[in-house]
């Protein structure tokens, strides 16, 4: 085995970690949504924020670094899908810095004070729609890390942004409709 091995493995078991925890536990949190279990919703949306900072952060953190390690010794930092990977990763990191944790904080301490209110629930719901879109992403991150798209490979792209796409819609586009509704 070389080390280019060992730090390629490495950063798929901590892509792994990141990606496919966080999504478990949204899908848990959505389920218990819909299936109107409100304290299962909010016991998923508990455990995404402790492993927040306690697993999904610094896994994705890990990915970063061994991923910088592979383009800065192997495979160079010019190539589309490295930007395309990069750009991904800022976007997730922004959605977690600047969205989910002072929402999931807000969250918190409105329960910690009120308890359970519909204000509360609702900064609950504001995480689950915004990781719609945060997992769509993702899902591109992980489609361009397979398939290392050039600029030639126009299917590949635009599919990547029909997924971008849905996710946006998924998080956002149904907040016209529901003011609409409530107009």
């Amino acid at each position: 085995m070389d080390f280019y091995s060992l730090v390629k493995f490495l950063h798929i078991v901590a892509s792994v970690l990141w990606a496919g925890g966080g999504f478990v536990l949204m899908l848990l949190a959505v389920r218990a949504e819909r299936a109107g279990n409100i304290d299962g919703m909010l016991q998923a949306l508990r455990s995404i924020g402790e492993l927040g900072n306690r697993l999904f952060a610094p896994m994705s953190l890990v990915t970063l670094v061994l991923g910088l390690i592979m383009c800065w010794f192997w495979v160079g930092f010019r190539d589309l899908w490295i930007m395309i990977g990069l750009a991904g990763y800022a976007t997730t990191f922004l959605i977690g810095v600047r969205i989910f944790q002072p929402t999931g904080d807000r969250m918190a301490e409105m329960i910690a004070r009120d308890g359970v209110t519909p204000a509360a629930l609702e900064q609950g719901r504001r995480i689950l729609k915004v990781a719609r879109f945060d997992y769509a992403v993702m899902l591109v991150i992980i489609a361009d890390m397979v398939f290392k798209p050039t600029l030639s490979d126009v299917s590949v792209l635009a599919a990547m942004a029909v997924v971008i796409a849905a996710g946006a819609w998924a998080a956002f586009g149904n907040q016209r409709q529901a003011v609409a509704s409530a107009a």
